[in-house]
């Protein structure tokens, strides 16, 4: 019985690793979408501000010609003040100048602002480049990681699944039977080791006699709480 419980403990741990590898399998995909997401979000914020910067940039550049033809204008509103006859004429010049004026003073006005904030979102811009290019560099390196992941526990799979094949061979299929059917309804877990007469499936106490029994492995005990196969672990610190 020693050796059946021994490929019992050996079985358990395989098929708790077989479980554990495909967990991590099933969400390794979710894990690859959330580092894509976070990139693309990443260029899309970066996108979305570089885009920002154009639209002022373009304004900057009507503003320029706004306040080219404004100059113009003004050059010859003064031009034609010199030619004015009639003082009529030359209110009405007048106060055409100072409109011209006031708008040329308001665009300039609005040049400068831009030029500022221009400024401001190039210095922003650059600083989100080099976030982005972090970001990118990051997440492509982990996605390259995972791809690794996801070939390695194919492999380990592949190699771990033969293994619990040959032991389950060996196992008298009464004793396989009875584990497969606690695995089953104890959500995998159907050996499970005791120390300190705790048991760690249910982590209640085993009565005192039936730890010594576990200490002989002579036969198969059953946890009376949890009604799992239990083994005593020999641990350094047990007191």
């Amino acid at each position: 019985m020693k050796e059946q419980l021994s490929k019992l403990i050996q079985l358990q741990k395989i098929d708790s690793e077989i479980a554990r590898l495909k967990a991590r399998k099933v969400s390794l995909p979710g894990e690859q979408e959330q580092l894509r997401v976070g990139i693309a979000a990443a260029e899309g914020r970066f996108d979305e501000r570089k885009k920002e910067l154009e639209d002022l940039n373009e304004r900057h550049r009507a503003c320029e010609k706004e306040m080219q033809k404004g100059s113009e204008s003004l050059k010859r509103s003064k031009s034609r003040l010199l030619e004015v006859k009639k003082n009529d004429e030359y209110q009405a010049t007048l106060k055409e100048i100072d409109t011209i004026e006031r708008k040329n003073s308001a665009v300039e006005d609005e040049i400068i602002n831009l030029l500022e904030e221009i400024d401001r979102r190039n210095t922003d811009l650059a600083a989100d480049r080099e976030h982005l290019e972090t970001v990118r560099k990051q997440g492509e390196e982990k996605l390259r990681l995972l791809e690794k992941d996801a070939e390695s526990i194919d492999a380990e799979l592949e190699s771990i699944v033969a293994g619990e094949r040959e032991i389950r061979d060996g196992l008298d299929p009464d004793v396989l039977r009875r584990y497969d059917l606690l695995r089953e309804r104890r959500n995998g877990s159907a050996v499970v080791p005791v120390w300190n007469e705790v048991c760690s499936g249910c982590h209640m106490n085993i009565p005192p006699q039936l730890y010594i029994e576990l200490r002989k492995y002579e036969k198969l005990h059953i946890c009376p709480n949890c009604n799992r196969i239990m083994y005593w672990e020999n641990r350094a610190d047990e007191h």
